[in-house]
């Protein structure tokens, strides 16, 4: 039962046909505060959704207020882990909310964000790892957002420890994983071939034009990658 319950959830946040998907992050509100794009909840969830995106992330506090009630259906993933600049450490993410939770908001995936060589790295990997088995028993899809960021990451777009990362998420159980895009079609190839699950790009810190972000995205879904999952590059 709870396999044909994880694959119709799916199907609502990525396209059955094609295997892609656009997710529209908006979980920065706790990380970094209200910026700009961000204040009012409803108008941007439902200028995305009007857009054409397959889903939102959000923390389980905004859903609430970014609930549409009307107009085309987006799928919705509720977000589980979170940190702030403002603390002693932003890349140690802990458990904000769980899957239960995420069940009587009626999302359709939850997602956990980890940052492999962080301090605070075994952590975060047995968050991972619990999350992903109780996703497992529910039926619930699971999006890793996994990324290379500590003191021993000295590029956290080389191609090395972005598919490492990559394959960290799929090893502890995740149905999608979301990490940095590494700067070109043939490096992202070996991210994508290194990850048994569906990958998806970051969209990262903001371009300087749309025609960059663009052409990012394109190279991505080239090597194999599965989507975008984009907040301020939007």
């Amino acid at each position: 039962m709870t396999e044909i319950g994880k694959r119709i959830r799916m199907d609502r946040i990525m396209n059955r046909n094609t295997g892609k998907t656009v997710i529209i992050p908006m979980d920065h509100g706790l990380t970094m505060g209200p910026i700009q794009g961000i204040q009012d909840m409803k108008m941007i969830v439902n200028q995305v959704a009007e857009g054409g995106a397959n889903a939102v992330l959000l923390h389980k506090g905004i859903i609430r207020a970014g609930y549409r009630g009307y107009g085309r259906d987006i799928g919705l993933i509720m977000h589980l882990s979170g940190s702030t600049v403002l603390g002693p450490d932003p890349n140690d993410k802990v458990l904000v909310a769980d899957v239960i939770e995420a069940i009587k908001m009626g999302a359709d995936a939850v997602s956990v964000h980890i940052n492999v060589g962080s301090k605070t790295e075994p952590a975060q990997l047995k968050i991972l790892g619990s999350v992903a088995r109780i996703c497992e028993e529910w039926g619930m899809p699971l999006l890793a957002m996994v990324y290379p960021r500590g003191e021993k990451i000295k590029n956290p777009y080389d191609v090395e420890v972005v598919k490492h990362a990559a394959r960290v998420g799929a090893e502890l159980g995740a149905d999608i994983v979301k990490t940095n895009f590494t700067g070109s079609e043939e490096t992202f190839r070996e991210v994508v071939k290194g990850c048994p699950v569906p990958v998806v790009m970051a969209g990262g810190p903001k371009t300087r034009t749309e025609e960059e972000f663009c052409q990012m995205v394109y190279e991505s879904v080239r090597a194999g990658g599965a989507g975008v999952a984009a907040g301020r590059n939007v």
